[in-house]
């Protein structure tokens, strides 16, 4: 029976084939990667802070930089926390988004940095 030609490994500048999604050399690196929500932080504490930072934060800041008002819907840490307690609550690290900014901003600025979380 014929097989399935190998495919390069997903793992970012990694040139091996492989039959699966990673080659066996990535495959550890990405099981199981990434924690839950509540794992990551994002827990009941982080909902009651999150709405009082929305309700003293209503718009969304890179739409008033463009002179819309737009109600931001996201709290985003400006500089991204990877697990660090002390960067995710500090509220200087903190911004107001719209999901479209939110969106915007993890596709460029945040995509390829390492997790380390």
């Amino acid at each position: 029976m014929p097989r399935k030609p190998m495919k390069p490994c997903c793992h970012p500048d990694c040139p091996k084939l492989t039959e699966g999604r990673y080659c066996e050399e990535h495959e550890a690196l990405h099981r199981g990667e990434r924690k839950s929500a509540s794992g990551r932080g994002y827990n009941s504490k982080w909902q009651r802070a999150r709405k009082r930072f929305l309700k003293e934060h209503p718009l969304c800041c890179k739409c008033e930089e463009e002179g819309k008002y737009v109600r931001a819907t996201i709290v985003d840490h400006i500089k991204p926390h990877r697990g660090d307690p002390i960067l995710f609550w500090d509220e200087e690290n903190w911004q107001p988004l719209c999901k479209h900014h939110h969106d915007v901003k993890t596709m460029t600025e945040d995509r390829y940095q390492e997790y380390r979380y």
